[in-house]
């Protein structure tokens, strides 16, 4: 498929948070912009650096002085997965928008199962993992995450921890994020599915992490998540119920004596 042959194909935004990723941002991009002119000439990669302490930042403004259709944008301080994603979804110009991270776990090149599922009656394809190459810790905990946040917020996908997405910016617009953790994926599947988005998955591969070590496994960064995905469940599903509920109880008459 190309552009030529499909002359109204919507530009593509692919999105990179970024943080300490400077062994494998570059080619993260590279294959980004190899891949995108099979798809439509209008496209843009944009990266997210937040905020890191290694040499990310001078690779991506390489990156951006040498390719004119790459942007970079820089948190000067560290502003958690969520903030970066909040950035990336706000500054990306394309009708559509892929993200996935910029530590090569995934391959951007399957990209392309994802765009020919984007049919008209669907805004998010996501994917899922057919295997997690982690840890059998990080395994353990990342399945009892997915499962907490499919019953407790009624997800309709398999893998909120997968973040390789493909979505209209039209459904993004419709919702407003707030957190700043991990927790912003389960935070933005529960909203979009909350103003109508229509979802389908397919089955994506995960790699091993060959550069760097991951930011989130720390017993600090875990007891953080838990503290705000169960205050996210508070404020955006239980206490929307109790209220409904105090709403809808039939009120009791008082009769006035004369």
């Amino acid at each position: 498929m190309n552009n030529a042959q499909h002359p109204a194909a919507p530009g593509i935004t692919v999105f990179f948070p970024a943080y300490n990723d400077a062994g494998s941002i570059a080619l993260m991009v590279e294959r980004a912009l190899a891949l995108l002119p099979q798809f439509t000439s209008d496209y843009e990669v944009l990266v997210v650096n937040d905020g890191s302490g290694d040499n990310t930042a001078a690779v991506l403004d390489e990156l951006a002085r040498t390719q004119p259709n790459v942007r970079v944008i820089h948190h000067p301080k560290n502003r958690g997965y969520g903030g970066a994603l909040r950035t990336g979804f706000i500054n990306a110009t394309k009708e559509l928008v892929f993200y996935t991270d910029g530590d090569a776990q995934y391959d951007v090149n399957e990209l392309a199962t994802l765009v020919p599922l984007l049919s008209a009656d669907v805004d998010v394809v996501n994917g899922y993992k057919l295997k997690r190459s982690d840890s059998k810790r990080r395994v353990i905990l990342g399945a009892c995450y997915k499962l907490l946040a499919r019953v407790l917020f009624g997800l309709p996908i398999r893998d909120v921890d997968c973040d390789f997405r493909l979505m209209r910016r039209a459904a993004l617009q419709r919702i407003d994020l707030v957190s700043t953790s991990g927790v912003v994926c389960t935070e933005m599947i529960y909203k979009l599915k909350r103003t109508g988005a229509r979802f389908i998955e397919t089955p994506v591969h995960h790699y091993p992490r060959l550069h760097g070590a991951s930011q989130f496994f720390t017993l600090r960064r875990v007891a953080q998540t838990a503290f705000d995905f169960f205050g996210l469940w508070l404020r955006m599903v239980v206490l929307p119920r109790v209220s409904f509920g105090l709403l809808g109880q039939r009120q009791p008459v008082t009769k006035r004596v004369a």
